[in-house]
């Protein structure tokens, strides 16, 4: 039967549909500021007179090359494409500096192709009994979640945590600008119209990272990036072989960023950053992070794409969405008339299955595609004058941020954003703790206010917050990752005098 399923996939429609959606998706998602989301949205209205598993099959395809897509312009551009790929930034960017982009943008297509393959494979294998461990988690649990993830700054912080820290903190404090989570009272406003709705994560994720990049263009002569003159593809032998010695890396990114997904609205940013800060973690000697290290490509983009089966788990089982491009493809399964659930496996299993078997082939279309788009994409970024590469990509930026919600205001407040972070990293501060503070403050905010009103209202606050074994185990494994690095320094600096004695 379920090999019936794989030969619907293998249609030529759906075989079609999926490259398409796969490079329309990559396309897509290298843009700064068009989401993957976005994407979706955007193409929905086409899949309404397609069968369901043929719909599913296109969104599932757009979907994982548009998280793919990200890669580009954050390994090109230092600016992520999409919200995912923030991680990506950190050692794509030097590489390509150095005059290994090419070899970058091949590392980030196996480690996607990797990370996606992995994640499909969980939600083809272990959909119902994973989708159990979403259910477990209440407020407070995310709440812990949050906690931990901010735990990350520590790794994201180049050496100056306390710097570090104060940009999360900031970053936390926007997130509470505009109307509340749970109550809708209006914060931080100061009276002005434009504020009510917030600081969006995609205009200030655009704004922090893409107008200080232009500003530096800018201001110095040099070239963009280093180019060889003989280079004439991206080099998939090298980029091949440095992805097998990282095996356990690839497989415990890509177990990461499925577990992420599994988890409602915590999505591939989430995921990148910890499977970075776990690959920095346990890094090797003479490894450095931040740096140009292919270890944080593989660690970043496997984890984002393992989102997204990851993500697909808690939508089609529960009909609870794991990331938000996940709820775009709820919606357009409701409007297919195929009901979700736990029940859905059983009532349409053809439509499950096949969608699932696209999904598997159209990650694997993503390595040629990829690589194609990669080779051409990078040789043109590199050959562009700055005098046309910086007012484009600056276009892009303002186009990006308005297509969101419409709104100049959105476009004001990123550019804004941006001004700011370029004169903030002057004096070190780094905007990824900002962004990282930014994406978590809602959800620590909402765990923690439903979690408090549930122990307040059941006279157990205590018992609510540290009485339930995942929260512990949460809160042991934030313990661990805070205070273990620095045992280990700890450590490593008495055997170094020991040594020297």
């Amino acid at each position: 039967m379920e090999f019936g399923h794989f030969l619907s996939a293998l249609t030529p429609l759906n075989l079609g549909l999926a490259l398409f959606g796969v490079i329309a998706g990559t396309v897509v998602g290298s843009i700064p500021g068009l989401t993957a989301t976005m994407a979706l949205a955007v193409l929905v209205p086409i899949t309404f007179s397609m069968e369901p598993a043929s719909a599913l099959i296109l969104l599932g395809a757009i979907y994982t090359g548009a998280i793919y897509g990200g890669a580009y312009s954050a390994i090109l551009l230092n600016t992520p494409g999409t919200p995912s790929a923030i991680a990506t930034t950190f050692d794509g960017y030097p590489m390509a500096k150095r005059g290994d982009g090419d070899l970058a943008v091949a590392l980030a297509c196996f480690a996607s192709v990797f990370g996606g393959m992995v994640g499909a494979i969980a939600l083809l294998f272990l959909a119902p009994p994973l989708s159990k461990v979403a259910l477990a988690f209440g407020p407070v649990e995310y709440f812990w979640l949050s906690v931990f993830g901010l735990s990350l700054i520590a790794s994201l912080s180049d050496g100056n945590l306390a710097k570090g820290l104060a940009g999360g903190a900031f970053g936390m404090i926007l997130s509470t600008v505009g109307v509340a989570e749970i109550s809708a009272d209006i914060r931080l406003t100061f009276g002005s119209q434009v504020l009510i709705g917030g600081f969006g994560v995609v205009g200030a994720l655009i704004g922090l990272y893409c107008i200080p990049v232009l500003i530096d263009l800018v201001a110095v002569p040099d070239r963009h990036l280093k180019v060889e003159d003989d280079v004439k593809s991206v080099r998939i032998g090298e980029a091949y072989r440095i992805a097998m010695k990282s095996k356990f890396n690839l497989v415990r990114s890509s177990v990461i960023g499925t577990v992420v997904g599994i988890l409602p609205g915590a999505g591939g940013s989430v995921a990148g950053l910890v499977a970075y800060s776990e690959a920095k973690r346990t890094a090797k000697p003479g490894q450095k992070f931040g740096e140009g290290e292919p270890d944080g490509i593989l660690a970043t983009e496997s984890a984002n794409n393992a989102t997204v089966g990851g993500g697909f788990i808690p939508t089609l089982v529960l009909g609870i969405p794991g990331t938000p491009p996940d709820a775009i493809v709820l919606g357009a399964l409701l409007i297919q008339g195929v009901r979700t659930g736990p029940s859905m496996f059983s009532q349409s299993g053809s439509i499950v299955y096949t969608f699932i078997y696209g999904l598997i082939i159209a990650t694997i279309l993503m390595l040629p595609a990829g690589l194609l788009i990669g080779r051409y994409a990078y040789k043109s970024i590199v050959s562009i004058p700055k005098a046309v590469l910086v007012p484009a990509v600056g276009f892009m930026t303002i186009i990006g941020t308005f297509a969101i919600h419409n709104s100049v205001s959105d476009v004001f407040i990123m550019l804004s954003l941006g001004v700011f972070g370029w004169v903030v990293a002057r004096f070190g501060f780094k905007a990824s703790p900002i962004v990282l503070g930014l994406i978590l403050g809602p959800i620590a905010e909402q765990g923690f206010v439903q979690g408090w009103t549930i122990g307040a209202a059941t006279n157990n606050l205590l018992g609510m917050f540290f009485g339930r074994p995942i929260s512990q185990g949460i809160l042991a494994f934030t313990l661990i990752t805070l205070f273990l690095p620095l045992f280990l320094e700890r450590k490593h600096r008495k055997t170094a005098r020991k040594t020297n004695q």
